[in-house]
């Protein structure tokens, strides 16, 4: 009796509570909502050189608006833009390049970030020549067509693999002519990459 007595004085409190407490009110028809903030995009972080000469993640799946951004470990690595025919290679005047960034151990201050405008693959590497980065692997793509079984990174990394010699740097350190390229201070320098 005492247990059901209890539980019936509990129930009637928490209805009481519940009853004192209202819902905000919601718009109407002809209300304007005050401030429209439009969605942001996801930023993706790429490790260049955990593991060795690779980017970790190399293949990443990127919406319009989103951030790729690149953290570079200790060794002097770089990001420069190429395409599936010609790997290790830069694609002209409007491929990004991250130019050397060399990392202190335990810290990445600076990072590069691309700002992904389709949903079209963009292939990457590392143009260090000591130690040739690319031809030994240290390559990556955005938005691969998982569709196709021919233009996958597996294939570009063994052409990559196939032209021996080294790989070709841009000469426009930065952005190139891409305006959705560029060098930041690292907003997390401690994240322990």
């Amino acid at each position: 009796m005492f247990a059901s007595k209890t539980i019936t004085i509990f129930a009637a409190a928490l209805a009481a509570l519940y009853s004192t407490v209202s819902a905000a009110p919601t718009p109407t028809k002809n209300e304007v909502a005050a401030r429209q903030v439009a969605p942001a995009g996801a930023t993706h972080s790429v490790v260049v050189g955990r593991g060795g000469l690779r980017f970790d993640p190399e293949n990443i799946v990127a919406e319009p608006g989103d951030i790729v951004e690149f953290h570079f470990l200790p060794r002097n690595h770089s990001v420069a833009q190429s395409n599936f025919a010609n790997p290790c290679q830069p694609i002209g005047a409007t491929a990004f390049f991250s130019g050397f960034i060399p990392s202190p151990a335990g810290q990445s201050p600076d990072v590069f970030q691309i700002t992904i405008e389709d949903r079209n693959p963009i292939w990457f590497y590392c143009s260090q020549t000591a130690g040739s980065h690319c031809q030994s692997g240290m390559s990556g793509v955005i938005n691969q067509n998982f569709d196709s079984n021919e233009f996958t990174l597996a294939k570009y990394k063994g052409k990559a693999a196939e032209l021996g010699g080294v790989s070709g740097s841009p000469e426009i350190v930065g952005n190139g002519g891409n305006l959705n390229a560029r060098v930041v201070p690292n907003p997390n320098p401690y994240s322990g990459f």
